[in-house]
């Protein structure tokens, strides 16, 4: 177990926010024995003024200067973090032109550097361990400026032209090369990096049991009412809109309900006409086991797209976790849910999984579905996770 280090995260999330995020869970349970500091995703000055305006939420004051960038705050998991927000920073990815990006992104990375310099003053960061958590642009911008012991780049996710600048695939691969160590979420992302750097490891993602375990899906729960086939977390481009459409088709019954945000428009064009498809806001990560014990079936509809093989769906193991049967597509290759995940190849497969899994509810497969689950902790892979850093640390 990693005990009594400094972790510097240059994170590409916020801390807070509506749903659940690996890093977060990671670094609240390593910062139990280590001091743990966390810079927020470095905004825009596009961020800036749509926060002032009042379009998104942004703590202006803090990007500001006007009330203190650095604080201290306590996470779910009774531990305390340093928690940064950065300055504005100018945007990057309106040009293709590598002279104008080079030359925005070193006026980002000159006013990066000089917040890493306040930190410094005011917490030693001597064998410092700098964890890049897919930021690669600014991990790679400032390798070496705090002299850090040990640079790990924690990648968990996927990256195409689709989704991302050219510069961010750029600097993936030139961060996967030049760190001490590469950790992903998949097995199938583990083999993209390891070509570039041996020592690649997976960290799969897990589940928050200490919220979790006080729920459990029953077989009574939902008798003499609507079926609900359910989803939460985030509506993007990876989601398929033709399958949804065809299965609320054939399946008018059936109520299907996708909660959390919606980054993808086309998503919400294309399905409102259907009498049986509802949206619903996102909701805090506490208030998911509740709402998940409402559904019949948990889904995983995901296109089938290069990028979606990077995928561990965190949703998997918090369906898992209440008992649900969990359907999805064969995006990816998850072989450790063989057994409790059924994996549809076809539309009329997912519909006839569907009305399967709904007509038949076994409490013994309930129980084993939430003791899968219970394997899964955050708790288990924070150990990994600081174990794969520790042994870092032991070679250098």
């Amino acid at each position: 177990m990693l005990k009594g280090k400094k972790i510097l995260c240059i994170s590409h999330t916020t801390w807070e926010g509506e749903y659940t995020k690996s890093t977060v869970q990671l670094l609240s349970l390593l910062a139990r024995n280590n001091d743990v500091i966390f810079i927020e995703y470095p905004r825009t000055i596009k961020d800036l003024i749509y926060g002032v305006l009042g379009k998104i939420k942004a703590p202006v004051k803090q990007m500001l200067g006007i009330s203190k960038r650095m604080t201290t705050i306590q996470s779910t998991r009774n531990s305390y973090i340093t928690h940064v927000i950065a300055p504005p920073m100018l945007p990057t990815d309106f040009t293709s032109n590598p002279w104008i990006y080079k030359i925005v992104s070193s006026f980002n990375f000159i006013i990066y550097k000089r917040l890493l310099k306040k930190i410094a003053k005011k917490i030693s960061l001597e064998n410092l361990i700098l964890i890049t958590a897919y930021n690669p642009r600014f991990g790679l911008g400032v390798m070496g400026y705090l002299k850090e012991y040990a640079h790990i780049y924690y990648c968990y996710d996927g990256m195409d032209l689709n989704t991302h600048h050219l510069s961010q695939l750029a600097a993936d691969e030139e961060l996967c090369k030049r760190a001490d160590a590469v950790i992903t979420t998949s097995d199938y992302l583990r083999k993209g990096k390891i070509k570039y750097n041996p020592n690649t490891y997976v960290v799969k993602n897990g589940v928050d049991l200490s919220i979790f375990k006080q729920v459990r899906k029953t077989c009574n729960q939902g008798i003499q009412k609507r079926k609900i086939v359910g989803y939460v977390g985030s509506l993007d481009f990876r989601f398929d809109i033709d399958l949804i459409a065809y299965a609320a088709t054939k399946l008018p019954d059936v109520i299907f309900e996708f909660t959390g945000h919606v980054s993808f428009p086309k998503i919400i064009a294309s399905l409102n006409q259907f009498d049986n498809i509802r949206f619903k806001p996102p909701i805090a990560a506490h208030e998911v086991p509740n709402y998940l014990i409402r559904f019949d079936i948990g889904i995983v509809p995901y296109q089938l797209l290069e990028v979606n093989k990077n995928i561990y769906p965190l949703k998997i193991n918090e369906y898992l976790a209440v008992g649900l049967p969990v359907v999805m597509t064969c995006f990816a290759e998850l072989p450790e849910f063989d057994g409790f995940v059924e994996v549809s190849k076809t539309k009329d497969e997912f519909v006839s999984i569907l009305k399967e899994q709904m007509e038949h509810c076994n409490e013994d497969k309930i129980q084993k579905r939430i003791a899968f689950a219970n394997q899964n902790s955050w708790e288990q892979r924070a150990i990994s996770f600081g174990n794969i850093i520790q042994s870092i640390i032991d070679d250098k």
